[in-house]
């Protein structure tokens, strides 16, 4: 945590220094979710060398049309929406996921974090999804599948335990013919 703290106090202060945010000067800890200056966002990619798990910061063709440019995520956004920083790369396949689209979907991430939800919004229309409509849909699931656990709930509080007959047989099955 002091790390991640340090590292992006670090990238603001070479910013603020030089005027603009570049990729490739980015630390891996605050690569993913970030945005260059010139407005395309940040990617973490394995290195080009033969050390596996040495990843670099580059710059993608993804462009950003929010106007957040030169903007590093902080980590309250990424804890939020559920995403990790150590995200090799730029994918979908995350939305696939009922808890990180719970997560993407929380009035925590959708209402307050518009760089992830930007990245995911465009993400899901490239799938031919809108991601509000996917919220939307969650939700809905989500409050159908509470009332339906509260009356489930309900009704078992409500029904009496004597009314449950048991039977002494041993008996489990009809004896054969």
């Amino acid at each position: 945590m002091i790390r991640t703290i340090f590292f992006v106090a670090f990238a603001i202060f070479l910013q603020g220094a030089l005027g603009e945010l570049v990729c490739e000067d980015l630390p891996v800890e605050v690569c993913s979710f970030s945005i260059a200056s010139s407005g395309k966002r940040c990617v973490l990619e394995t290195w080009e060398s033969s050390l596996p798990g040495i990843f670099q910061c580059k710059t993608s063709e993804v462009a950003v049309a929010i106007g957040m440019q030169g903007y590093i995520e902080n980590d309250d956004c990424v804890s939020a929406c559920g995403v990790d920083r150590n995200t090799v790369g730029i994918s979908s396949d995350s939305l696939m996921e009922t808890q990180f689209t719970f997560n993407l979907c929380s009035p925590q991430c959708y209402d307050n974090c518009p760089n992830i939800v930007d990245l995911y919004y465009n993400l899901a229309l490239a799938e031919g999804v809108v991601l509000g409509e996917l919220c939307n849909s969650q939700r809905t699931r989500s409050s159908r599948r509470s009332a339906i656990q509260l009356q489930s709930s309900s009704a078992a509080a409500e029904s009496p335990i004597s009314s449950v007959t048991l039977s002494a047989s041993t008996d489990c099955a009809p004896p054969p013919m």
